[in-house]
């Protein structure tokens, strides 16, 4: 089995085991697709962080009807900020949006506000994995990788925000541990258009540099037949 992609079907050896692939959401926080949040504070089109929403709702479905592993990310800092470093601190203050600083969501993509919690739509289930982070990517200074080494985890399909900063650096982060990744066009979303498109493009450059990229439904077709074959037997 394998799952249409490009620039080549995915996954390149075309052995795809689900139970070796987890479900990656990244950071869909209130701070980065919610009113009062952290992208909002900064003036740009929700549209574009909230238009993967429902497709990855549909992908999730589907994973926990198979009680596959799901594993979601929030991006925040601790409340005395002392994981803060100085240059990222001073960046969001420039733009008006500094990182600890009081809003409507409570303070921005800190720990335990309302702002730093996942929107109701794709609120984890008591058991799934959530991964807490400092930074842009997913591996850094946290447990991810051992994580997904326990489990048995070779192969990673990656949703959520924003496709050229978090989803991005995880997805880069991931190739250079030797996982097998694949970005979801449909279940991604950037704060500017042209960078969403530019980051899905570079992925497919160098006969898929970073992976392969591709869209819910074929995902979604693969664990049909996943099913399906589980009845079967």
């Amino acid at each position: 089995m394998t799952i249409d992609a490009q620039p080549y079907n995915w996954p390149y050896h075309g052995q795809l085991s689900f139970e070796e692939t987890a479900l990656i959401i990244i950071d869909m926080q209130i701070d980065f697709c919610g009113e009062g949040g952290y992208v909002d504070r900064m003036g740009y089109d929700l549209s574009l962080t909230r238009k993967a929403i429902q497709p990855i709702k549909s992908l999730l479905s589907a994973y926990r009807e198979q009680d596959l592993t799901i594993i979601h990310t929030r991006e925040g800092h601790r409340p005395d900020l002392s994981d803060l470093p100085d240059n990222k601190r001073w960046r969001s203050k420039n733009i008006g949006a500094e990182i600890g600083s009081h809003g409507p969501a409570g303070k921005i993509l800190v720990r335990g506000e309302k702002g730093w919690g996942i929107i109701p739509e794709l609120e984890p289930l008591q058991g799934e994995i959530i991964i807490d982070k400092p930074g842009k990517g997913s591996f850094y200074a946290t447990d991810l990788d051992l994580v997904l080494r326990t489990r048995g985890i070779k192969n990673l399909i990656l949703t959520g925000i924003t496709t050229d900063v978090c989803v991005h650096t995880t997805m880069r982060e991931a190739n250079d541990r030797g996982f097998e990744c694949l970005i979801l066009e449909d279940c991604t979303g950037a704060t500017k258009k042209s960078n969403h498109d530019a980051a899905i493009d570079m992925v497919k450059m160098q006969g898929g540099v970073f992976g392969s990229i591709s869209h819910s439904d074929h995902v979604l077709k693969a664990l049909n037949s996943n099913k399906q074959e589980a009845i079967s037997l």
